[in-house]
């Protein structure tokens, strides 16, 4: 999230808890026009559009807010009451016992759109550890993330590079064709992949890593970098 929207948000969030509906109206507008990813954020204006007697958009608010995450209880019920307020009362009565249903899953147990918001949340704070040299705290943040997200590559490729850097190569090779496993075309993961091989001393297994890379992306720069140092190094000898 770029610092601007950051912003954004937290101002809408802070207009929201304080009630001033007109201010948090005018912040979290813009906030949905840059991402559509944030259900609290349509949940909050569901409300303050109901507030406003503007009901027809307060609907799709938080239509839109189940859309982003089915299991959002609360927003759920506040879809209910105004169904119930513009006389849908079959619709409110359905929209409740959902909400309802949803809310007794196994105590701890979370919906895959929180787990990947915590997921991103520990790969953030792992990205600062990792920048500030804090290798082993930043794996420890990374490892929690892909706990979470196991299909987020990306972050798998992060841990694997910070691994690497650690000095714990023969895991990092693990961690990146477990990406690879699960997203073969994620190419940032191949071309970690052959660092690592060349790291090991496995320079034909890197070789073969990066020439994959080029062959998809002509123009990666990283991978191309890599192969004219290898054979540098080749006709040097």
């Amino acid at each position: 999230m770029d610092e601007n929207l950051r912003q954004l948000l937290a101002l809408g969030k802070e207009y929201y808890l304080k009630r001033d509906f007109a201010s948090a109206r005018a912040y979290l507008e813009q906030v949905v026009e840059r991402s559509q990813s944030f259900a609290d954020v349509f949940n909050m204006l569901g409300v303050i559009y109901h507030d406003a007697g503007q009901f027809s958009k307060a609907e799709g608010a938080f239509e839109k807010a189940l859309h982003v995450n089915p299991a959002y209880t609360e927003s759920a019920l506040n879809l209910a009451v105004l169904y119930n307020d513009v006389g849908k009362y079959a619709e409110a009565k359905e929209i409740y016992v959902k909400a309802l249903s949803s809310s007794r899953r196994a105590p701890g147990a979370l919906d895959a759109h929180v787990a990947g918001k915590i997921a991103n949340m520990h790969a953030d704070v792992g990205d600062a550890y990792r920048s500030a040299g804090r290798l082993t705290e930043a794996i420890a943040e990374y490892h929690k993330a892909v706990g979470l997200g196991p299909a987020f590559v990306d972050i798998r490729t992060k841990l694997a590079a910070t691994m690497r850097d650690a000095g714990q190569t023969g895991e990092a090779v693990k961690e990146l064709q477990h990406a690879l496993a699960e997203k073969p075309m994620y190419l940032p993961a191949r071309v970690q992949l052959g660092v690592c091989f060349y790291s090991l001393g496995s320079i034909d297994d890197a070789i073969e890593q990066w020439s994959e890379v080029v062959k998809h992306d002509p123009d990666n720069a990283s991978a191309q970098m890599y192969l004219k140092l290898v054979q540098a190094g080749a006709k040097a000898t």
